[in-house]
């Protein structure tokens, strides 16, 4: 008998899988044939719920994705898979690709699944080359990139130790500084005795 079996996946576990469910299930997926992985990302070879749902695939039967992107990242891994897949004997139907509903058991499925698959990886890229270009220029202009905080010198630590030391409140330091009250103390007991 040949079945759907339906793979839906979000990259966070704030993120809620239900709209692909929804998609899943009015295309004809039985719930329990329905595979989710949550807060999982495409970029991962491993992924328990893919990995599930393959397994449950037999010769006939059909994948079904709602979008491109939660196959995975690259167009040579999506196209791969998708041989792969056909080489088992069972197809891949991604429902919302280019407006409509792509089955790549069928010589114009396979080749809307191509094209749409090198889309999606050219999306990837010029995403990627933003990302670096912003950075760059963040940098270049000296703004804050974000992340972790950098790290205070001794010096630094120092210079608040005497400013606590003069009268200044130590939680007035501290916020002055960019850290907590609890990481300034636990910045001047660590110093090193001074020579000086």
């Amino acid at each position: 008998m040949n079945k759907l079996i339906g793979y839906a996946r979000v990259s966070t576990r704030g993120q809620q899988a239900d709209r692909q469910i929804e998609d899943l299930v009015a295309a004809g997926v039985r719930r329990d044939d329905l595979y989710v992985d949550h807060g999982v990302s495409g970029a991962r070879t491993s992924r328990p719920g893919f990995d599930q749902a393959l397994a449950a695939l037999e010769s006939g039967d059909t994948l079904v994705i709602a979008t491109l992107d939660r196959l995975g990242r690259s167009a040579q891994s999506m196209l791969t898979f998708a041989q792969q897949l056909r080489d088992r004997g069972a197809g891949l139907r991604v429902l919302n690709l280019g407006g409509g509903d792509v089955d790549t058991s069928t010589p114009m499925g396979s080749m809307v699944f191509t094209v749409m698959a090198a889309l999606a990886q050219m999306e990837l890229d010029i995403k990627r080359e933003r990302i670096t270009d912003s950075v760059a220029k963040r940098r270049a202009a000296g703004k804050d990139l974000g992340g972790r905080r950098r790290a205070f010198t001794d010096s630094q630590i120092r210079s608040a130790m005497k400013l606590i030391e003069s009268g200044e409140p130590a939680t007035q330091v501290a916020r002055d500084f960019g850290m907590s009250r609890a990481t300034l103390y636990r910045r001047i007991q660590q110093l090193p005795a001074d020579d000086s």
